[in-house]
């Protein structure tokens, strides 16, 4: 009888706390709401980096293990800036519906300078690279001046060096005699000084260097002033060849 009894107490005592815990965990919340609002509304909100509603304001639904954690809510709105706000409530705040708010900024528009795509050397003005000239108004552009680096040699050395301009637009630019520069080896520092001369016309215009010595075939070698421009010298070597004399062609 006793033993009856003892088993009917401790199922009842069981039944009990087994009723407890139903009771207190049916009480325990599972999700917390949290409203989001922003100004201006129409604001993406994302929790922890995941999209969790389209548009504000909105009332979000957050599982328990998350709510009483740190939470990041991020504000995104096409034309503002993006917006950022860190929470961390506790269950007695989470309880009472809290309100996570965005101040939302404008971003500001981007100023883009458009240049004319067909200036392509960052060397020459805008304003430079469209001037047009001609050669009886000379004197009006950098072009003309450009200071670059002149080097010639030849083996042997010792020989005679001319420089001509050929122009394909002589309406602005003029075809000139030779000229005598110096001998070989020849390094100098100087300017063009061609009259008319731009950078637009530059690649229409070019310049001849011979060189010359007794006893040797004169070499011609062209250089195109567009790439001079570029490259900021005219440079070359002559490698020089005997010319045939009498006594040669007997033998």
């Amino acid at each position: 009888m006793k033993l009856f009894v003892m088993e009917n107490i401790i199922k009842r005592v069981l039944l009990s706390a087994f009723f407890v815990l139903v009771v207190s965990l049916a009480g325990e919340a599972k999700e917390y709401s949290i409203a989001v609002s922003t100004d201006p509304d129409g604001a993406e909100v994302y929790l922890n980096g995941m999209l969790v509603s389209h548009a504000t304001p909105a009332i979000i639904q957050v599982d328990k293990k998350i709510a009483t954690k740190t939470m990041i809510f991020t504000f995104r709105k096409e034309g503002y800036e993006s917006k950022s706000v860190t929470v961390a409530y506790s269950k007695k705040q989470l309880g009472l519906n809290p309100v996570v708010y965005g101040m939302l900024k404008k971003k500001e528009p981007e100023v883009q300078q458009q240049l004319p795509q067909t200036v392509s050397d960052p060397t020459v003005g805008v304003a430079e690279s469209f001037q047009r000239v001609n050669r009886d108004n000379a004197g009006v552009t950098s072009m003309e001046a450009t200071i670059i680096r002149w080097f010639f040699d030849s083996d042997p050395r010792g020989a005679r060096v001319f420089y001509r301009v050929i122009s394909s637009v002589p309406a602005e630019v003029k075809n000139t005699n030779e000229a005598y520069m110096g001998s070989t080896p020849f390094e100098e520092t100087r300017g063009f000084n061609i009259p008319g001369l731009t950078y637009n016309n530059s690649r229409d215009v070019t310049i001849e260097i011979k060189v010359s010595k007794r006893g040797y075939e004169d070499q011609v070698k062209r250089f195109n002033v567009r790439q001079a421009l570029d490259q900021q010298e005219i440079s070359g070597f002559f490698e020089l060849v005997k010319k045939d004399t009498p006594a040669d062609s007997e033998q």
